[in-house]
């Protein structure tokens, strides 16, 4: 059966706990390229996230603001099924390292493969983004690190209101 899909939609999915100024960066050049960006804040039960969804989608919707044709969504549960409910025809993934790229080559071969298949197109970080990553954002931050220049302005207020000690006691429960 033939999927019908809009080829003017695409799916950037992620966590963005927190978003970060590289996130920002895919972003924005997967939106030169579709009309309509769905960003799609994941679920993942597996994760011990910093932030709630509602959180992490609240923040994507203010720094996404200005940058045309961005949506922010939430979803849980297999991403081809949410593509496919998009009605969108392409994944968009950032790759920062090689070591992203096996994980996320694998996953689109998958994505792929599943009924209702779709495929991805990799965007490699630009270079000053290559390193950062929410993890390696977070960790900074708990251990007193200075976060400003890995991420947006309004994360960096939600990190600073949440405090470095609230990231520690939530990371060790």
């Amino acid at each position: 059966m033939i999927r019908r899909s809009d080829p003017m939609i695409a799916v950037y999915p992620g966590s963005f706990d927190p978003v970060t100024n590289g996130h920002l960066d895919i972003i924005r050049r997967a939106a030169a390229y579709y009309p309509r960006l769905v960003v799609a804040v994941v679920t993942n039960p597996s994760k011990k996230p910093l932030l709630s969804v509602k959180q992490r989608a609240d923040l994507l919707r203010e720094v996404c603001a200005t940058i045309a044709g961005v949506e922010v969504d939430c979803f849980d549960g297999l991403l081809v099924d949410y593509v496919r409910k998009k009605k969108a025809s392409l994944i968009v993934k950032g790759l920062r390292i090689v070591s992203d790229f096996e994980y996320e080559f694998s996953m689109a071969l998958l994505n792929r493969h599943l009924p209702g298949g779709v495929d991805t197109m990799f965007l490699p970080a630009s270079l000053e983004y290559a390193h950062i990553s929410s993890s390696s954002v977070r960790e900074v931050f708990s251990l007193g690190g200075d976060i400003s220049d890995f991420v947006p302005q309004a994360v960096l207020r939600t990190m600073k209101r949440i405090g470095r000690h609230g990231l520690t006691r939530k990371r060790s429960r």
